[in-house]
């Protein structure tokens, strides 16, 4: 039986007091906003307020639903979120496939990988990309958050590792079949690369839901706006929900601009809490596997 030294024992104590230390830290700011969010408001003006409520009430929740353009951005955030991952991770499919391939079955091979490369080290600025999508009259609708980043190079060279860590006798074998190329793909390949698919999947989730500066600069009209750009309109904003109040001045004890960007906050970042953990064992193994090949 292995036994640990004295000197191994203190490392793996201090390694776990790091990272229970650490996670405290990122949870504490996360508990805060929580808390803001469910406390009245006089007891958020007087610093009453840490890491539990304070008269607790979901009277700044219903503000946020009932009176904002919260829920009108959260749908412009869903309809990104889905349009943009579908038409990422299809074209990133599309676009990895053909890649993996051995320079003998895809001639020049090499060369088009390389310009996918030069992409990540280069890139036109922001004053070109946004000529290019005011150009091609995507202003101000929702293919201008959708078709600029659809083509994630870093992405691509995830899937395409993935891809020939293969093993090269599944293709042969349903090629002697009679199968083709897109057979292979989608009935053979896609099915056992599931951990690679689901790791980019939430790549590009997490990049669409957080995304905020393209909303702003491609968005012509605040209701078009995405909900990180809203809500970054918001905090930044020391009297948005004032008109919300003055609809409803019973509220005016229970929420304040304080609780109501808190709620705000919490609910922005609720979504992707929630999916994370299902995709977190994908995610590290998709990893994994994607980088055993070059």
């Amino acid at each position: 039986m292995y036994k640990r030294s004295k000197s191994r024992m203190l490392f793996m104590i201090c390694n776990y007091v790091f990272l229970i230390a650490l996670s405290i830290v990122c949870l504490l700011p996360m508990l805060n906003v929580l808390a803001v969010s469910f406390s009245s408001s006089g007891a958020v003006s007087a610093g009453q307020v840490n890491f539990w409520p304070v008269d607790f009430n979901l009277h700044s929740y219903a503000v946020v639903m009932k009176y904002g353009t919260f829920m009108h951005s959260l749908f412009n955030s869903v309809e990104r979120l889905v349009l943009g991952s579908v038409l990422s991770l299809f074209i990133c499919v599309l676009t990895a496939y053909p890649l993996s391939k051995e320079n003998d079955k895809f001639p020049w091979r090499s060369i088009y990988a390389w310009i996918f490369v030069i992409t990540i080290l280069f890139n036109g600025g922001l004053i070109p990309s946004y000529l290019a999508v005011k150009q091609t009259g995507l202003l101000d609708t929702i293919w201008a958050l959708v078709l600029p980043g659809a083509v994630n190079v870093f992405n691509v060279i995830l899937v395409l590792n993935f891809f020939r860590g293969l093993p090269k006798e599944l293709e042969e074998s349903a090629l002697m079949d009679g199968a083709n190329h897109l057979t292979v793909l989608f009935r053979i390949y896609l099915p056992v690369s599931l951990p690679s698919l689901a790791t980019v999947a939430l790549l590009t989730m997490v990049f669409h839901w957080n995304s905020w500066f393209d909303g702003l600069i491609y968005m012509k009209s605040p209701e078009h706006y995405p909900l990180a750009t809203y809500l970054q309109a918001v905090t930044i904003d020391a009297n948005s929900l004032k008109n919300m109040k003055m609809q409803d001045p019973d509220t005016l004890k229970f929420v304040s601009d304080r609780t109501g960007r808190a709620a705000q906050i919490f609910l922005t970042a609720l979504p992707i809490l929630l999916v994370y953990p299902f995709l977190q064992k994908y995610f590290v193994k998709g990893l994994v596997l994607g980088s055993v090949k070059g």
